[in-house]
């Protein structure tokens, strides 16, 4: 990986701060009871809350305290009802996936209240991890592991934190995500240029899918369908759930950071870091392939995207910029662009 750096925070006390910092009364407690996005800013170890209905920062929860427990470069997130889980590789994952050294690195499972930002889970890890997820009938939290020659899934109970199964995958295992129905998942080995596909109910592993160059995350298509981002290979593999094959292979002709479904408007779009655009497909019924709609600036280092329920309006991270704009899908044009922390990258909405 190109230019990586690392920053050592320690984690203690949390500190829950409101969005505005110059008021001597801060309210110093968070209470999220509203529909909100959910932004990791990994150079920071912060989540900045966004309220969905006036598009402002409400809350920052602090995720750096005093302690002797370190955490470093909190990383993508996703929720499961009020609890939100959050992958910590410790380190910077910005410039890319490309060469990455991953020896003598450990990573963290950490799971926060939705509601009012505590910590309910923090627990280190052998190996680094890009994310860390709740299946999908929220019993059980899977994490991936990453190395460089014999990566691993880690499958935790959710209540007792006891370790139920290890699964053994391929290559620098990146992104774990599941396909919309909840009965596979998918295991990005970006050096294998594969992904493993693991049936969540036995942990067996199904099948393994050869794919383009560096894959960093088979996305969720509500279609049925798994979207992987290929970094080096600067395509996207559109898998189909229910033949374990790939049906369409999408030359892209950039670095991508994230692939993400939109099911309501039926569209695919694909984020442009280098530019700080995004780009966006639209299924063609006659051609029967996805076909290249346009694109349109957001940020600088532009990266993961999060759709509200009814697929109007899209939530990017901006890693370079600091920023994260909220795109009227309908017209994909730029609403607002919101401050948040030093690189955000992983986002979740919860209605």
């Amino acid at each position: 990986m190109k230019n990586l750096s690392m920053i050592a925070s320690f984690i203690g006390a949390l500190f829950l701060t409101s969005c505005n910092n110059n008021d001597d009364n801060m309210d110093m407690t968070l209470n999220v009871d509203y529909p909100a996005a959910y932004i990791v800013n990994g150079e920071d170890g912060s989540v900045s809350v966004v309220k969905l209905s006036t598009n402002e920062v409400t809350g920052t929860i602090e995720l750096m305290g005093s302690g002797s427990d370190m955490i470093m470069w909190p990383h993508h997130i996703s929720s499961h009802q009020d609890h939100l889980a959050i992958g910590v590789p410790g380190m910077d994952l910005s410039a890319g996936h490309s060469g990455l050294n991953t020896s003598g690195m450990n990573g963290k499972l950490l799971v926060i209240d939705a509601m009012d930002g505590s910590i309910i889970k923090n627990i280190n890890l052998p190996l680094m991890n890009h994310n860390t997820i709740y299946s999908p009938n929220g019993n059980e939290i899977w994490v991936p592991q990453m190395d460089e020659m014999n990566s691993k899934v880690l499958v935790y109970d959710a209540t007792t934190n006891a370790l139920l199964n290890t699964i053994d995958v391929g290559m620098m295992a990146a992104e774990l995500t599941f396909s919309s129905d909840g009965t596979k998942a998918y295991v990005a080995n970006g050096d294998d240029d594969s992904i493993t596909v693991i049936n969540t109910a036995t942990k067996a592993i199904i099948t393994t899918i050869a794919v383009g160059d560096n894959p960093v995350g088979a996305w969720t298509g509500s279609n049925g369908k798994m979207y992987v981002d290929n970094e080096d290979g600067q395509t996207i593999s559109v898998i189909d759930v229910a033949t374990n094959s790939v049906d369409e292979t999408i030359t892209l002709g950039f670095m991508p950071g994230i692939a993400s479904y939109n099911g309501p408007k039926n569209e695919l779009w694909v984020s442009d870091p280098m530019a700080g655009k995004v780009h966006y497909w639209t299924w063609d019924t006659g051609m029967n392939m996805w076909m290249h709609g346009s694109s349109f600036n957001t940020g600088a280092g532009a990266h993961a995207i999060a759709f509200t329920t009814d697929g109007n309006t899209a939530y990017v991270t901006n890693q370079t910029a600091n920023t994260v704009s909220v795109v009227n899908t309908t017209n994909h044009s730029v609403t607002k662009t919101i401050n948040v922390g030093r690189k955000p990258n992983g986002i979740v909405i919860k209605m």
